[in-house]
C-alpha cells in the first residue's frame, strides 16, 4: 500500500553515544501524530540500541545495507538474518554512494534485493542520475534501466515490499536540489515504468520518495507534487528539529 515517508539516512555518521543523544533529541521533539511513516538509518553497530530506544515511539530503525549470501565467509559484511534478529525490517538498498564508492553493480543490487524480500524484508532501492547524464537528456533511461535491472526479476507481490527512492546524484550533499518540477517529471516516469511492467495498482501502490538535499526549506514544495510520496533525508537528518519540520511537511 502506497504510504508517505520519510526516513534518514544518517550513512556514516553519529557513534553509540552520538545516536543515543539524536534519538533522544527526536523523541523530545516528536508530536502526537505525523502523516507519514518515519524510518531512520543508523550504521549497522548501533541498530540495536536504536531498536531498543524507540519501541516506544513510531519511528522505525532501518539498515544502511545488506550482504545478498545468507552466511558465510564474507568478511565485514552483515546478513538479512542478522538484520532481523535485533529488529530490522527494512533496508536501504543502492543508494548512489554504495554504487559509485563501493562500485555495487546493478546485478549485485538485483541479488540483495531478491534476498531481502524473500526473507520477508523491506527493501528502499535507491536509484539516480549523475549530473552529465541529465544534461545529456538520458536521465530517464538511466533510471529506468537502474528500475529494470535491480527489481524486475520480482513478482507482483514481491514488489509490495519495495519503496523507490530516486536521488539525483548532483543534488546529494551537494546543496544543489531537484526542482519539484523536475522531481515530478522523473516520478512520474517511474511509476508509469513500474506500470508497463506490473500493472496499474502496483504502479498506485509503490511509494516512491525522493532524495537529494531535501530540507525543511524546500520539502513542503516537494512532497505536495503527486507521485512524491516522501523523502530520504541525509543531512538534515542529522538534527532532530529538522528531520522532523521535513516530516511535518505533509
Amino acid at each position: 500500500m502506497r504510504k508517505n515517508i520519510v526516513a534518514g539516512n544518517w550513512k556514516m555518521n553519529c557513534d553509540l553515544s552520538m545516536t543515543q543523544t539524536l534519538i533522544g533529541d527526536l523523541k523530545k521533539e516528536l508530536k502526537a501524530d505525523y502523516n507519514c511513516e518515519l524510518m531512520i538509518a543508523p550504521s549497522h553497530p548501533c541498530l540495536y540500541p536504536a531498536f531498543n530506544n524507540t519501541l516506544d515511539t513510531p519511528i522505525e530503525v532501518v539498515a544502511q545495507n545488506v550482504c545478498e549470501h545468507e552466511k558465510g565467509a564474507y568478511t565485514g559484511e552483515v546478513s538479512i538474518d542478522m538484520l532481523q534478529s535485533v529488529g530490522v525490517k527494512t533496508v536501504i538498498i543502492g543508494h548512489s554512494e554504495r554504487r559509485d564508492i563501493y562500485a555495487e553493480s546493478d546485478e549485485l543490487l538485483a541479488a540483495k534485493t531478491l534476498a531481502a524480500v524473500e526473507k520477508g524484508m523491506r527493501v528502499i532501492f535507491c536509484c539516480g542520475e549523475h549530473l552529465e547524464q541529465r544534461k545529456a537528456g538520458n536521465h530517464v533511461n538511466t533510471v529506468t534501466a537502474q528500475i529494470e535491472k535491480g527489481l524486475f526479476q520480482l513478482d507482483t507481490s514481491q514488489m509490495e515490499q519495495i519503496v523507490i527512492a530516486y536521488e539525483p546524484v548532483w543534488a546529494i550533499g551537494t546543496g544543489e536540489t531537484a526542482s519539484p518540477e523536475q522531481a515530478q517529471e522523473m516520478h512520474a516516469e517511474i511509476r508509469s515504468f513500474i506500470q508497463a511492467k506490473y500493472g496499474d495498482m502496483t504502479a498506485r501502490h509503490t511509494s516512491i520518495l525522493y532524495g537529494g538535499s531535501v530540507k525543511p526549506s524546500n520539502a513542503k514544495e516537494i512532497f505536495a507534487k503527486p507521485d512524491v510520496d516522501g523523502g530520504l533525508v541525509g543531512g538534515a537528518s542529522l538534527d532532530a528539529k529538522s528531520f522532523l519540520a521535513i516530516a511535518d511537511a505533509f
